[in-house]
């Protein structure tokens, strides 16, 4: 039966452990885009089933209908020839009373045939009314869970977006830290640094060239007075 089929996939879907299936998806958003296109199929499956058991139930409800006031046509059939098989055997014509009894047990034969189709009418009615009250119970059922998967579905996503830009924030940091000019600027001063003192060494190297020279004038002035006295100690 088609509507037993459609029932177990319904109870197949909601029983469904998403967050393990998710967890366990390669790409979860492919996986919850599925699961809902399958929630999907199944509650226009599920409508259908519905609106064609509901009509399946209208239907026997009318056959049972008809077939009651059937049987109680016939059972009023039945009572106007047993009165005038009463009325006949009064009357003295045992004969025609007899036919009319005839006809009044034809017309009960067709009542109790008659109620016996609305006894059997009644447990259809009762066994499609409650395929109707499962399919519409599921259908609800899938509705709700399907909106729960959509729900979850964006949330993944809008998750999935945050995350990537999160990330792509980070890098961009790390990037910034990499690129730092600051550590440009270190490198210009420490070579500046080394710049100026070379210079200063220049300089010192350039001071001891000079201190060298005014030392050796220093030393060529006392020459000059050591032979100026020598020659005045020879009287010359």
């Amino acid at each position: 039966m088609a509507q037993t089929t459609i029932l177990g996939r319904i109870g197949q879907l909601i029983r469904a452990n998403v967050n393990a299936l998710v967890d366990g998806a390669e790409d979860p958003e492919k996986m919850l885009d599925q699961l809902i296109r399958d929630f999907t199929n199944n509650m226009s499956e599920a409508e259908d089933a519905v609106a064609q058991t509901v009509g399946n139930l209208r239907m026997i409800e009318d056959d049972r209908a008809e077939a009651d006031k059937a049987a109680q046509d016939w059972g009023s059939k039945a009572a106007a020839a047993s009165r005038k098989a009463d009325e006949m055997r009064t009357a003295g014509n045992a004969a025609e009373a007899d036919r009319f009894d005839d006809l009044a047990k034809i017309a009960l034969r067709r009542q109790m045939s008659l109620e016996e189709q609305v006894r059997t009418f009644d447990t259809q009615i009762a066994q499609q009314t409650e395929l109707v009250n499962k399919l519409k119970d599921g259908l609800a059922k899938l509705r709700v869970k399907r909106e729960e998967l959509v729900q979850k579905r964006d949330e993944l996503v809008s998750r999935a977006k945050m995350a990537q830009a999160q990330t792509q924030v980070q890098q961009t940091l790390r990037n910034v830290s990499v690129m730092d000019p600051t550590s440009d600027l270190s490198r210009f001063e420490e070579r500046i640094r080394h710049q100026e003192a070379y210079a200063r060494g220049q300089a010192e190297v350039q001071a001891s060239s000079l201190d060298e020279q005014f030392a050796t004038l220093g030393s060529d002035s006392d020459e000059l007075e050591v032979e100026a006295r020598l020659k005045a100690l020879k009287g010359s």
